[in-house]
C-alpha cells in the first residue's frame, strides 16, 4: 500500500474524480481520494491523498485556499461562471477603475454566500448541479464565508484579474456573480486557477503525466509527502516500547510513557495541544491530544496500520 499525498495539478476538462480514476491505474491501488472539488474548467492545485492518508482528506478540506481568477463584467449565466448559458446581458461603459477596486475589496473579510443551484452541495440527498440540469431551482441558506485578501493584479474593463484568498466553502465563481450584481452590470468567472491549498503551493504541482514517468521509473518515493508532514508544526514525541502496543491501540497515555523527540526550551504542555507519536522504530502512530486535568494524551487520529508493520 502506498500512503502519503501527492500534490497534483489538476488541468482543464478533467473532473477532481477523473483524476483520481486515472491515479488508481497509474499507481495501482483503489484507496485514493482528493481534496476538494475543483470545477472541470479550472485548474491549479488537488491535493490527493493515497492509502493511509485518505484519513487527512477532511482535514486538507478544511484549509484555506488561494485562487488566481479572472472576472468578467456585463455577462450573467446561470453557472456563474463563463461556460453558462447567458442569462444577461449588462452595460459597463460607465464603470471606473477606482469603482470596481472600491466595490471588489469591499468583499474582503466574513459575508454571507448564497451557494450556487451548478454545485455539489446536496439537498435532500441529491446534488444541485443534478437539479440544475433538470431545470429546478431550490431554496438555498445563506453561509458564512471568509475572504481572507484580495489582491488585484490587473484591470482592463470589463475584466479583473485578481487574486482571492479564502476559507473552505467559498465559490469564487459566485463571488464573481455577487461582485458583477452590486455594480449593476452583472459578471461572472471567466477563469480559475488555485495556487494554495494549505502548504500545497502551484509550483510543487506536478500533472497526472508527470507522475506517471516518475512511477515507471519507480520514483514515486520522491513525489510523495509523508503523512505526518502534514503536523510539522505540532511536537513530537516517542512512545517508550513497553507502552508501544497501548499506543497502537488508540488507548490513553501518560506523561512518563512518552518522550518528546527534541526536547524544547518548555516541556509543558497546553490544554487541547496536539502531538505527532511515533513509535521507537520511527513509524508515525498518531495525533495524540493532552488533557491538562488528568496529564495525559488522547488519541484523536490513529494513521498506523499495525497489519503493515506485521509484513
Amino acid at each position: 500500500m502506498i500512503n502519503g499525498i501527492l500534490n497534483i495539478y489538476k488541468e482543464k476538462g478533467y473532473t477532481s474524480h477523473d483524476v483520481v480514476a486515472k491515479l488508481r491505474g497509474i499507481v495501482g491501488q483503489k484507496k485514493i481520494g482528493h481534496t476538494g472539488t475543483l470545477d472541470p474548467d479550472a485548474e491549479g492545485v488537488l491535493p490527493v491523498c493515497l492509502g493511509r492518508a485518505t484519513k487527512l482528506c477532511d482535514m486538507l478540506t478544511d484549509k484555506n485556499k488561494t485562487y488566481e481568477t479572472i472576472l468578467l463584467l456585463g455577462k450573467t449565466t446561470d453557472t456563474q461562471d463563463i461556460s453558462g448559458e447567458v442569462l444577461k446581458m449588462g452595460d459597463t461603459s460607465a464603470l471606473t477603475e477606482e469603482q470596481v477596486k472600491n466595490c471588489i475589496c469591499g468583499y474582503i473579510g466574513e459575508y454571507d454566500q448564497l451557494p450556487p443551484m451548478y454545485s455539489a452541495l446536496k439537498v435532500n440527498g441529491k446534488k444541485l448541479y443534478e437539479l440544475a440540469r433538470e431545470g429546478k431551482e431550490v431554496e438555498r441558506k445563506t453561509r458564512k464565508v471568509q475572504i481572507l485578501d484580495i489582491q488585484i493584479k490587473e484591470v482592463k474593463l470589463p475584466r479583473v484579474r485578481m487574486e482571492v484568498s479564502c476559507s473552505k466553502g467559498t465559490y469564487i465563481r459566485t463571488l464573481c456573480h455577487d461582485i458583477g450584481e452590486e455594480l449593476g452590470c452583472g459578471g461572472c468567472m471567466e477563469q480559475l486557477l488555485r495556487t494554495r491549498v494549505s502548504c500545497f503551493n502551484l509550483k510543487d504541482s506536478l500533472k497526472l503525466d508527470e507522475v506517471r514517468a516518475y512511477r515507471e521509473q519507480e520514483r514515486l518515493a520522491e513525489i510523495l509527502i509523508p503523512i505526518d508532514e502534514m503536523f510539522s508544526d505540532k511536537k513530537a514525541a516517542i512512545v517508550m516500547k513497553k507502552f508501544e502496543a497501548l499506543a497502537y491501540n488508540g488507548n490513553e497515555l501518560k506523561m512518563s510513557m512518552i518522550k518528546l523527540k527534541e526536547e524544547p526550551k518548555a516541556t509543558e504542555f497546553v490544554e487541547g495541544e496536539q502531538i505527532r507519536l511515533y513509535d521507537q522504530a520511527q513509524h508515525f502512530i498518531g495525533i495524540f491530544v493532552y488533557h491538562e486535568n488528568e496529564r495525559k494524551f488522547v488519541v484523536e487520529k490513529m494513521f498506523l496500520d499495525q497489519e503493515e508493520l506485521k509484513k
